[in-house]
């Protein structure tokens, strides 16, 4: 019988106790919010009628009740007749988790396990009842219905053939899985995109000889992603007989994963006929395949090579930074400037770039190893030079901080002038004091336009600037600083040529306590003492060897290392030949006599 109902279902299921089939469709209930339990009651709905929350498409309501206590027996059949595109999975299926990614499907429906021409079809045998929900890793069925004309013995949702099967995968069409009204397979878990769905059938419940038994009729309705895709379907009509085997191909879309196949009753066809309970849909196998090329897949051992050489590769990439003072550079050179920050000045980038116009080529007066030096103008009018870090430089970081230590705790008259620092972004910047005759290098031996004429009196006070300059650093200053890389590079010269010591940024600590240091070579070969070179034997004396060679550059006016040697000057220094004087007093005309005299005097 219909009947319009308006009740709580749950509490209509507490107190309905008697035997009890009854076709509820075409109704409005009120129903709260319910989860999904496998092994539970399950109520296909007509519609999203008023009544219901609009998102309930598969409600938990569709309740069998077998209790021995009370014996009663309940069938409640609500069936769907619309059906919402962008529904996705059905309540029961939300929190499914996908382990991963599936592009096809294969169902051996109502069967156990098979393989044919190299496909596996999966098991599907599990027992039905009138309403039944059986899920799998990646499909899921829902079987809805009760065979209202049998005679209340149990009738299987699970069928054999009764037929002779000469087909070649006859394995697929042994069994078969029906049911009263309705049948729906979900698959999920299956990437967006085209499908083509292949369904098999074959009518193996009744037979094709003369006898009564070949006299019933079946017919279904086919639905795909809730779509009508073929109204009374006829497995024998289809496939030319019974036992026979029939294919039909549909084209599907899946959207959030999902995949729904609908086998629907609609009321056609024999009922009783040759026997109770064969009507209602009816099918073999379901073969999903997708309409796309599938990403090509990657073995378990090719991923874990793969991650493995990935975190190889980072931890060397990390290992090597960290070798070269990349790593936390920022945070530990932040951390060491605060030291400084109350001895020397610190500028912004913005006023370093205002001051050299945005490190205009034209200003460019000077490049070393450590990086280029520009000339600016401070606000104020000061002038400024400004060496930047080179991201070339080898021990940049090391001598940056170095350089700003040493020269802020020195103050000499011979010792260039430090004003302050910028550290910002990837830029490591340091301001001095200009110097307007640049390096003593460049006024020696530097290109003709850019030479001095320097009078035997003038190199004289610039040497004995320089001396001056190391004596306050190896005795007079509180603290005795190795200079390790003196060079006529290095020393700059002021608008009145005085001498002044510059790039500390080998600078030493020198522990009185100690009678030398051993440490790392660093320096420039040719202005070395050999102890020092050959051993890493480090002491003060160092930079008076190669005050030594700088004062030898400031006599003859060559470099130590220039390529312009004859046979009877080879070098300007010959310590193993004893002839610390006599080899470049041949070399030079009569006029550097005193000259000679004097540097004798120096040493």
């Amino acid at each position: 019988m219909t009947f319009s109902v308006f009740f709580k279902l749950m509490r209509f299921w507490k107190w309905l106790t008697v035997s009890l089939c009854s076709d509820l469709s075409y109704n409005n209930f009120a129903a709260g919010d319910s989860e999904c339990q496998e092994g539970s009651v399950y109520v296909l709905l007509p519609s999203v009628s008023p009544g219901l929350p609009p998102n309930v498409h598969l409600l938990t309501l569709n309740f069998i009740k077998n209790d021995d206590d009370y014996n009663s027996k309940i069938f409640a059949d609500l069936l769907r007749t619309s059906y919402s595109a962008t529904s996705g999975l059905v309540s029961c299926l939300q929190s499914q988790r996908c382990a991963k990614t599936r592009y096809n499907l294969f169902i051996n429906c109502g069967g156990s396990k098979a393989k044919v021409r190299g496909i596996t079809y999966e098991d599907d045998s599990q027992r039905a009842t009138p309403s039944s929900f059986f899920k799998s890793n990646y499909w899921a069925y829902s079987s809805t219905g009760d065979f209202t004309d049998d005679d209340g013995t149990a009738v299987g949702y699970e069928v054999k053939n009764t037929s002779t099967l000469s087909m070649n995968n006859a394995q697929l069409y042994m069994e078969a899985r029906r049911s009263a009204i309705s049948l729906t397979y979900y698959g999920f878990c299956l990437m967006d995109g085209p499908y083509n769905v292949t369904l098999h059938f074959a009518e193996i419940m009744f037979t094709g000889d003369k006898s009564y038994k070949s006299l019933g009729r079946r017919a279904f309705n086919i639905y795909i992603q809730g779509k009508l895709v073929w109204k009374d379907f006829n497995i024998e009509s289809e496939a030319g007989g019974v036992g026979k085997e029939v294919m039909r191909n549909f084209a599907a879309i899946v959207t959030k994963g999902t995949l729904e196949i609908r086998f629907y009753w609609a009321g056609k066809g024999t009922t009783a006929i040759p026997d109770v309970g064969v009507y209602g849909p009816l099918i073999s196998a379901i073969s999903v395949y997708p309409g796309f090329d599938p990403p090509a897949s990657i073995s378990a051992g090719t991923v874990a090579g793969i991650l493995t050489a990935i975190v190889f590769v980072v931890f060397l990439i990390l290992v090597i930074l960290w070798w070269r003072g990349c790593l936390g550079r920022k945070d530990k050179m932040a951390q060491d400037l605060k030291g400084l920050a109350s001895q020397i000045g610190l500028f912004t980038l913005r006023q370093i770039k205002a001051a050299t116009n945005n490190f205009d080529a034209a200003n460019k007066i000077g490049e070393g190893g450590f990086g280029s030096v520009y000339k600016g103008f401070l606000s104020d009018g000061t002038t400024i030079a400004v060496k930047q870090l080179s991201s070339k430089s080898q021990q940049g970081n090391n001598e940056f901080l170095t350089e700003i230590g040493t020269i802020s705790a020195l103050q000499h008259p011979h010792l260039v002038k430090l004003y302050g620092c910028c550290i910002e972004g990837n830029q490591l910047l340091l301001v001095y004091e200009y110097m307007e005759n640049n390096s003593l290098a460049r006024a020696l031996f530097g290109p003709e336009e850019f030479q001095l004429k320097l009078d035997w009196w003038t190199r004289h006070k610039i040497c004995v600037g320089i001396a001056r300059g190391l004596a306050y650093l190896h005795e007079e200053s509180r603290l005795k600083i190795v200079h390790r890389d003196i060079k006529a590079t290095n020393v700059l010269l002021d608008k009145d040529l005085n001498p002044k010591i510059s790039d500390f940024g080998l600078a030493k600590l020198d522990e009185e306590e100690k009678t030398h240091i051993s440490t790392k070579i660093a320096g420039t070969y040719g202005y070395m003492a050999p102890e020092y070179a050959m051993h890493g034997y480090l002491t003060d004396k160092a930079d008076i060897y190669s005050f030594g060679v700088v004062a030898l550059e400031v006599v003859n006016g060559r470099s130590n290392t220039s390529s312009q040697r004859t046979e009877e000057c080879f070098n300007l220094l010959d310590w193993h030949s004893g002839r610390q004087c006599h080899l470049w007093l041949a070399c030079l005309k009569a006029r550097l006599l005193f000259q000679c005299w004097t540097l004798r005097a120096l040493s």
